[in-house]
């Protein structure tokens, strides 16, 4: 696809690269890595507050630009970054060549003045940062837009790069994508309802940049639009932000509004809650806090860095202590409702479209997560189509007989080399 030109704001560019030479050349040559940043963030304290909001205007304007090209990530600072900024467009990562280069402190200084003198604090601590970054798109790219879709939200990573501060931030659609356009069975939905089944643990996984995130929003919709319930999101960072509706939804964000998942896990049962969303289950404590959730009734919703259904059950056992593997894959096959599993492949136009394996779990599929027989359950996923059920290879095959993915994109994305060849009848 073409690639959008990009007009630069020469006077803008021009301020904000006057204010980051002015600055950075004050810290003295001895110093490295935090103790760099540390000097920076003081530099920070001193800098007025015209040349404040010039730095933040410059991000804004990289993020326009990251929007205009419909990018899915923008990469700044750090020492790999060889002083470019880069964009992710669908799936390739470019550099955008009409910026100007940063080194390192420069990059660095507009970085560390998006976040709290509190964030600087803990990046520093850390070594790390994951935060959630807004900002008013009302003037220049805004056609088409509401005013609630306005303020755009972007999730960002600040971290370290030999000695250096780098920054990831990834876009958050500000319109959501509905269920229905999801391509999901109506029987999986039917599962994914809080109407039609009231507790249970559903997951939603890949690997990162796969849309995880992207499919809880869409089933938080459908349901503010279709249930009346009290819906409980814990995120870090909060990425799209809904608007009560028929459900009244509460978003909690992990380092600003509760401590940790586990402890908003362990509160929202003093909530009246009906559906928890859990961002994501990245550790035992909060693993265990979740499937104790579901138990007591209540329809939890979360994600799982894996790449296949029969991998998430896996993983799920395999992160708590082995003591209590047992106990867990017990509780597990009582609880779990369905598993997605997704990816984001590249079609025929330059985009992305997703290809996914659904695991709906049934009394057979219980008994072999119960008696630890997790390899019979793809084969009971390939024999249940009927069900609502599909295979990652047989999503991908129905992807490239409908024209949207080429072969060698479908069998570059299965998991099941072997049996994608079997079944598109081009095995040896």
């Amino acid at each position: 696809m073409a690639v959008p030109e990009i007009k630069i704001d020469e006077d803008l560019t021009l301020d904000t690269i006057e204010i980051l030479k002015k600055h950075s050349s004050k810290i003295p040559e001895h110093y490295f890595g935090v103790d760099r940043l540390i000097f920076l963030d003081s530099i920070l304290k001193e800098i007025t507050f015209e040349e404040t909001r010039i730095l933040t205007r410059y991000v804004n304007y990289l993020l326009k630009i990251m929007l205009l090209r419909e990018a899915s990530d923008l990469e700044l600072g750090g020492f790999g970054s060889e002083g470019f900024v880069w964009l992710r467009i669908y799936g390739n990562k470019n550099i955008v060549s009409e910026l100007p280069k940063l080194n390192n402190d420069e990059a660095a200084l507009l970085i560390l003045n998006i976040i709290t003198e509190k964030q600087r604090a803990l990046l520093f601590k850390n070594r790390n940062l994951d935060f959630s970054y807004s900002f008013d798109y009302s003037k220049g790219l805004s056609q088409g837009l509401s005013s609630e879709e306005n303020l755009i939200r972007f999730r960002a990573d600040a971290y370290f790069d030999v000695d250096t501060l780098a920054l990831n931030i990834r876009s958050i659609l500000p319109k959501l994508r509905k269920l229905e356009q999801l391509g999901f069975h109506p029987n999986l939905i039917r599962v994914l309802s809080f109407n039609y089944v009231k507790q249970g643990l559903v997951l939603v996984t890949g690997v990162t940049g796969t849309g995880k995130s992207t499919t809880l929003d869409a089933i938080i919709d459908w349901h503010n639009h279709n249930v009346n319930a009290h819906v409980v999101a814990i995120a870090s960072p909060l990425e799209y932000v809904h608007r009560s509706k028929k459900c009244i939804i509460r978003q909690r964000e992990v380092g600003k509004d509760v401590l940790s998942f586990r402890d908003g896990v362990v509160q929202a049962l003093r909530q009246d809650l009906d559906i928890m969303v859990i961002g994501e289950m990245r550790d035992e404590d909060t693993i265990i806090a979740a499937l104790e959730v579901t138990d007591t009734g209540h329809k939890v919703f979360s994600t799982l860095h894996t790449s296949s259904t029969v991998e998430s059950i896996d993983r799920i056992i395999a992160e708590v202590n082995e003591s209590e593997q047992a106990r867990v894959r017990h509780r597990l096959a009582d609880v779990l409702s369905a598993v997605i599993s997704q990816k984001l492949v590249p079609d025929m136009n330059g985009q992305l479209t997703m290809a996914k394996e659904v695991l709906i779990v049934t009394p057979n599929v219980r008994a072999a997560i119960k008696n630890n027989n997790s390899d019979e359950i793809y084969m009971m996923i390939n024999q249940a189509a009927d069900l609502g059920m599909i295979t990652m290879e047989h999503d991908l095959k129905q992807l490239y007989e409908t024209k949207k993915i080429s072969y060698d994109t479908a069998y570059k994305f299965a998991n099941n080399k072997t049996l994608f060849k079997q079944i598109t009848g081009r095995a040896m």
